[in-house]
């Protein structure tokens, strides 16, 4: 979501802070601005809009001065204006901050700091961080920050300077990242390491209750009671390219071509083709009670929940291990229950999610024992649970996950089948199983070398109002992927079903036109997923079919088909999902729409 960035050193700030917000764009915001200290006083600069709007209203104006931070908003609290973007001063000017996060309490805070004379210019919940570490600065800006977050109910990732001592940056943590970039006469602050990689490869990730003085020369933590805490400054491997178009139109392009290589990573070291099972290192010490589970609960949102169904749907299958996937943001507020030999596993492409992490902290309270799924080394899932595997699929910048959501289905096969052969399944289905993930990405990089019929399909269908997906069994998830994809970057109304409960309420939306789009791919329940074409072209609906390659009764049955290549029933989600993100991407183009920052969304989302 709002973006963080912040530099002490030697350098003129104003380059860095633009840079550094311009490499977060992907989040999503709507506002940005920037606090620099110019050896008198702090100015602020903010502007409703993208950073080429801020960049427009400065003029060429430089910001002179070596301490600053800046910020892009995802509005919460107050509709998107210049004036409550951020950075956000207290009455006099001397304090400045930005804040990620959500102030639960603010409203109690403000009436009371109105009782003592606070005026307030904005509707956010931030500005009354900034008139409360007013009220208890008495010349120590660490200690009037302290003093203020005691007072605070709420998440954030909060970034604090002061023209009475601008030779320091008061950083604080609670449920939303922040990392500090270690550099030589210089120190760099920010909500995502993509903002500071240019600069530095030395990182210091803040943890829950921390607070960091930075200043140009010394990065000093400690807990928010201001007890010292040792930090180790970790080494960035994260490639600049990776965060670059690399000479594609949009990041999702990018994103969608980048999956064969990115499947192939998420499997790298992890396949033992001999022995027909998968090695992950990250939950090794748990392999002997997970197989022995009593039940999986798996928490999740938005594509990371589709992508657990389809884990769910192998789990069970080959392990015979009941699981369960709940919406993380649910999950916390039913009291679940959790009892002795319950794993709870949390799915985030981020690690950062607030929902999720939310569910997990739940769910350790509770006794839980908890694996992380997550894609960003370092993240707070990454660091909150007894065990994990990454996906090692690379920073993902478009707001719609794509290679993601194919590394999650393939990290959650390999757990399957790992599992799988702890409870029974054979070597020799293991075998089978683990030769058809290894072929997976020539297999995809077959279908993205032929995208003519999907640019013909989005050309044709690029300005209908409502689409229809269908699947069965591990094509359900896959149908409510789809749907998601289209609404999330073309605003095309689309909504995902069980093919079966077709005829249990949406039959009623089925007309001329209404494209139907059917994941009907060859396996158990493809008979049944053929009467349900019958069904919708007896109501005039137009079917568009993704079906395996060389399927002649249903290129008869469809209006459109899309082929995939063959491949084992429980990873053929993987292949079947290429066709509709492409889809949802050429119709989203054609639309005019921001494919990589569709209205409204954010990439991280670390607000509940």
């Amino acid at each position: 979501m709002c973006g963080i960035i912040g530099y002490i050193g030697k350098q003129q700030a104003m380059s860095i802070l633009l840079s550094g917000l311009k490499r977060m764009e992907y989040r999503g915001y709507d506002s940005a601005g920037l606090a620099i200290y110019d050896g008198k006083e702090i100015i602020v600069k903010k502007e409703v809009g993208k950073i080429a709007q801020l960049e427009k209203m400065l003029n060429g104006h430089l910001m002179n001065g070596q301490l600053g931070l800046g910020h892009t908003r995802w509005a919460t609290h107050g509709i998107p204006s210049q004036v409550n973007a951020h950075p956000h001063i207290d009455r006099e000017g001397h304090i400045a901050l930005v804040h990620n996060g959500i102030v639960e309490n603010y409203m109690a805070l403000r009436h009371r700091l109105e009782k003592l004379g606070h005026k307030f210019r904005t509707e956010t919940d931030t500005e009354t961080l900034a008139h409360l570490i007013e009220e208890a600065y008495e010349g120590d800006l660490l200690e009037a920050v302290q003093m203020a977050l005691a007072q605070v109910r709420g998440t954030y990732g909060l970034a604090v300077i002061c023209d009475k001592e601008p030779d320091k940056i008061i950083a604080a943590r609670m449920g939303s990242p922040l990392v500090i970039g270690v550099g030589e006469g210089e120190n760099f602050l920010a909500s995502d390491l993509a903002a500071i990689i240019p600069f530095t490869r030395n990182a210091i990730y803040l943890d829950d209750g921390e607070i960091a003085v930075i200043t140009a020369d010394s990065v000093q933590n400690r807990t928010l009671t201001n007890q010292k805490v040792l930090k180790t400054v970790e080494s960035v491997t994260m490639d600049l390219e990776q965060i670059e178009k690399g000479g594609y139109d949009h990041f999702m392009l990018k994103e969608i071509m980048e999956q064969p290589r990115t499947l192939e990573d998420s499997m790298r070291g992890r396949l033992l083709e001999e022995e027909g099972t998968t090695k992950l290192g990250g939950i090794r010490q748990f392999e002997d009670k997970l197989a022995d589970a009593r039940r999986i609960i798996i928490v999740a949102c938005g594509t990371s929940w589709h992508s657990s169904l389809i884990g769910e749907y192998m789990i069970e299958e080959f392990a015979r291990i009941p699981v369960e996937v709940e919406y993380a943001s649910e999950f916390r507020y039913r009291d679940p229950i959790i009892d002795e030999g319950t794993f709870v596993i949390a799915i985030s492409q981020s690690g950062e999610t607030a929902d999720t992490l939310a569910a997990l902290k739940e769910a350790r309270r509770k006794g839980a024992i908890t694996l992380g799924i997550c894609n960003v080394v370092g993240s707070s899932i990454a660091r909150e649970t007894e065990a994990g595997i990454y996906l090692h699929a690379g920073p993902e910048i478009g707001v719609a996950s794509t290679k993601a959501f194919t590394s999650q289905v393939t990290v959650l096969a390999l757990l399957a089948i790992l599992l799988g052969r702890r409870k029974g399944l054979s070597a020799a289905q293991g075998r089978w199983m683990v030769r058809e993930l290894k072929n997976l990405p020539l297999l995809v990089a077959k279908i993205l070398e032929n995208t003519e019929p999907i640019k013909i399909l989005a050309e044709k269908f690029k300005d209908r109002h409502n689409f229809l997906y269908l699947g069965r069994g591990y094509n359900f998830p896959i149908a409510l992927e789809g749907a998601l994809k289209l609404k999330e970057i073309s605003y095309i109304h689309a909504e995902g079903y069980p093919a079966a409960e077709m005829k249990h309420g949406p039959i009623a939306l089925i007309d001329k036109d209404m494209p139907v789009v059917f994941i009907a791919t060859q396996d158990g329940t493809y008979e049944k997923v053929i009467s349900n074409i019958e069904e919708v072209k007896a109501r005039q609906g137009t079917v568009i079919a993704v079906c395996t390659e060389g399927d002649v009764e249903m290129a008869e049955k469809a209006d459109y088909i899309l082929e995939i290549p063959r491949t084992m029933n429980f990873l053929m989600p993987i292949l079947s999902v290429i066709p509709l993100q492409l889809l949802a991407y050429y119709i989203a183009v054609l639309r005019g729409c921001n494919v990589d920052q569709p209205r409204n969304l954010a990439k991280s989302v670390t607000v509940e």
